[in-house]
C-alpha cells in the first residue's frame, strides 16, 4: 500500500494521512511525500501510488484551490474518507524573533497567520514555499529567517520555536481527503460533486441548487472555480449532508445530470473530526 502526501516529512498532510490510514486500517501502508498537491493527485491518477491525502478546505482560507482543480482534472478519482484536523502554528527559527527579516511558508499557512505577522514582525518579508516543512528545512540555520510551520518540524530540522501558537484563529482547523481509484461509495455521512452548466442564463444555478433543496439534501459547501475555457464560465463544488442514506442522492443525481455539461460525483464517505490540538 502506497500512499502519497503533500510532503516533505513533517507536514500536516503527514500527520493527516497517518490518522486517516489509522481510521481505515491500513497501517502498513508506504509514505510517498510529493512537492506539491497537484503531485499528489497526479501520482495517484497515473497509478503511481494506491492512495493520496490532499487538504480541500482550511476553516480561514476557504477551499484550497489546487485541489480542487485536480480533482476536476481527474473525475475518476474516489474519495474515501475525510478528517478535520486542528492546526496550529509555530515560528520557527535559529535566531532571535528580533532579528526575523523573513518568514517562510505554504501560501495557506502565511494567510492563517496574517494578523500575527502584521502585528510582530511588521517589516518581515514573507516568502511562499511548497510545504510548512519545506519551509522549516530551508531557514534550518539561518539567523534572520523563520519559517511558519509545525512544532514537531522544529524537532526534525532543529529549530527553536519561536513563538506558538501564531495562527490568527484559534479554531483554525483543515480538512483533508484520502483519495482512492476504483468505484464510488453512495453511502456516507458527506458526499462531495462538481458540476458544469450547459449555459450562463437567469436562473440556471438556482434551477441546478433546487434539485438538492427538492429532496431535502443541506449543501454544507458550495465554491465555484473558474472553468478556465472563457470569462464568467465556472465549475461549481458542492458537498451534501447524507442524514436520509443513498437514494435522495441518486434522486437529486439524476435530476441534475440534464442540466450539466459535465458532472463529477467523488462519492460519499465518512467524515472525521479530531478536536485535540495538532502538534505537527
Amino acid at each position: 500500500m502506497r500512499v502519497a502526501f503533500l510532503g516533505p516529512s513533517g507536514t500536516y498532510a503527514e500527520q493527516a494521512t497517518q490518522q486517516l490510514l489509522a481510521l481505515e486500517a491500513l497501517t502498513e501502508a508506504e509514505l510517498m511525500p510529493q512537492p506539491g498537491i497537484r503531485a499528489v493527485v497526479q501520482a495517484l491518477a497515473q497509478g503511481d501510488c494506491d492512495a493520496a491525502v490532499v487538504p480541500v478546505e482550511n476553516s480561514v482560507e476557504g477551499g484550497v484551490t489546487t485541489c480542487l482543480d485536480a480533482l476536476w482534472e481527474h473525475p475518476d478519482l474516489t474519495i474515501a474518507h475525510a478528517l478535520v484536523l486542528p492546526v496550529r502554528h509555530a515560528l520557527l527559527g535559529s535566531g532571535s524573533l528580533e532579528g526575523i527579516s523573513e518568514v517562510l511558508s505554504h501560501p495557506q499557512a502565511l494567510a492563517q497567520c496574517a494578523q500575527w505577522l502584521a502585528e510582530h514582525l511588521p517589516r518581515a518579508l514573507q516568502l511562499p514555499t511548497s510545504s510548512t516543512a519545506d519551509a522549516a528545512r530551508m531557514v534550518a540555520g539561518s539567523r534572520f529567517r523563520a519559517a511558519v510551520a509545525s512544532q514537531q518540524a522544529a524537532a526534525e530540522h532543529n529549530l527553536q520555536v519561536l513563538a506558538y501558537p501564531v495562527n490568527d484563529v484559534p479554531g483554525n482547523c483543515t480538512r483533508f481527503l484520502l483519495l482512492r481509484r476504483g468505484s464510488r461509495s453512495h453511502a456516507g455521512a458527506l458526499a462531495s460533486l462538481a458540476y458544469s452548466l450547459h449555459s450562463n442564463q437567469p436562473g440556471a444555478l438556482l434551477e441546478a441548487l433546487a434539485c438538492f433543496a427538492r429532496r431535502g439534501l443541506n449543501m454544507s459547501r458550495i465554491e465555484s472555480r473558474p472553468s478556465k475555457r472563457e470569462m464568467g464560465e465556472y465549475i461549481f463544488f458542492v458537498d451534501l449532508e447524507l442524514s436520509a442514506g443513498p437514494e435522495l442522492l441518486e434522486a437529486a443525481l439524476n435530476d441534475l445530470r440534464p442540466l450539466c455539461e459535465h458532472l463529477a460525483l467523488f462519492g460519499a464517505y465518512p467524515i472525521t473530526s479530531r478536536v485535540s490540538e495538532s502538534s505537527s
